[in-house]
C-alpha cells in the first residue's frame, strides 16, 4: 500500500475554495488526501482536545504522521534534567493519545537536527527515546550524513531494525554534512516513510537568512523525477506493508500538485483540485 499526503494542511491554497475558513481546511484537505504530516507539534505540545477535534473531523480512513516536539529531538539545544525529560515525553504521549486510540496514528516522526552525529552518546539517546515512547510507532529521520557513511550505513539500518524504528527516507539536496543520501531500505515491516524535501541545493544552505524556511523548500519536482520515484516506491512497497509519502516542498505551493501527479502515476484514486478563480487582470 502506498499513501500520499502533504506536510501540514494550511499552506496549500490550490486545495481550497475561495473564502474557506482556517478551521474548515482539514476537512476539505481530507477530500483529496488520506494522510497528513502534523508539523505544528514540533513547535508546541498540543492539548489532547485539539487532536480529538482533528480525529473527529476526518474520515475513518484518514491518518496522521505527527512530528515529535523539538525539545525531544534536541533542536532547542537545551539541557533537560531526567525529570524534565520524562515530563516532556509523558505530556507529548498524552497529547497524541486521541489519535492513537482512534487508530489514526501512522507514527511519531523523530527528525533529528543536522548536528546530531553518529556517535555512541547519540545511539544511547535513541535507545532511551524509543523506550520512553513505549509501544507508540516511531519513525526516524537523520540530517547528518555520518549515519549513512559507507562504514556506518548497514550498522545504522540494523540498529533501526533491532530497536523498532521505522525509516524515514529523504529526497533532499546532497549538502555535506547537513543532509542524508536517499537510502531505499525499509527497517520495519509495517511502515516506511518517504519525505520529499525538494532539491533546492542553494536554498538548503541558506539557513542563516531570515526567510530560510521559505527558501529551503522552494522546489517543484519534474514529471521525470516523479516517474523515477514511482519505480522506487513500487520497489519499497514489496518490502514493507505501507509506504507513506509526504511532500514537504511547500514554499512555492508545489507540494499538492506534485502529490497529485505522483498519485496519478501510481494509479491511485485521486480527485482534481477546485478550479482557480481567475484574477481580472490575468
Amino acid at each position: 500500500m502506498i499513501s500520499i499526503g502533504l506536510a501540514g494542511w494550511g499552506d496549500h491554497d490550490e486545495l481550497y475554495k475561495t473564502g474557506v475558513k482556517p478551521q474548515d481546511k482539514l476537512n476539505e484537505y481530507n477530500e483529496y488526501f488520506q494522510v497528513v504530516e502534523v508539523d505544528s507539534s514540533y513547535y508546541a505540545i498540543h492539548k489532547a482536545d485539539l487532536y480529538q477535534r482533528w480525529v473527529t473531523e476526518t474520515s475513518s480512513h484518514f491518518s496522521f504522521l505527527i512530528k515529535a516536539y523539538q525539545g525531544m529531538t534536541g533542536h532547542t539545544r537545551q539541557t533537560f534534567s531526567e525529570a524534565e525529560t520524562e515530563l516532556m515525553f509523558r505530556s507529548f504521549k498524552e497529547s497524541v493519545k486521541p489519535v492513537l486510540d482512534a487508530g489514526k496514528l501512522k507514527a511519531v516522526l523523530f527528525q533529528y537536527p543536522p548536528w546530531f552525529e553518529c556517535n555512541r552518546n547519540n545511539v544511547t539517546l535513541l535507545r532511551a527515546t524509543k523506550k520512553r515512547m513505549e509501544t507508540i510507532p516511531v519513525a526516524l529521520e537523520f540530517r547528518h550524513q555520518s549515519w549513512f557513511s559507507p562504514e556506518m550505513r548497514e550498522k545504522t539500518l540494523l540498529f533501526m531494525r533491532e530497536e523498532g524504528w521505522m525509516h524515514s527516507i529523504c529526497d533532499e539536496p546532497q549538502v555535506f554534512p547537513g543532509s542524508v543520501p536517499t537510502i531505499l531500505k525499509p527497517t520495519h515491516e509495517e511502515l516506511t516513510v518517504v519525505r520529499f524535501h525538494g532539491r533546492n541545493t542553494e536554498g538548503w544552505t541558506s539557513s542563516r537568512t531570515k526567510d530560510w524556511r521559505e527558501v529551503r523548500y522552494l522546489y517543484r519536482y519534474s514529471y521525470g523525477e516523479l516517474q523515477e520515484w514511482r519505480e522506487k516506491l513500487l520497489k519499497l512497497e514489496k518490502e514493507t506493508k505501507e509506504v507513506c509519502v509526504i511532500f514537504n516542498n511547500n514554499s512555492g505551493g508545489d507540494a499538492a500538485s506534485n502529490a497529485l501527479q505522483l498519485m496519478e502515476l501510481l494509479n491511485l484514486e485521486s480527485k482534481p483540485f477546485p478550479p482557480r478563480q481567475m484574477d481580472m487582470f490575468e
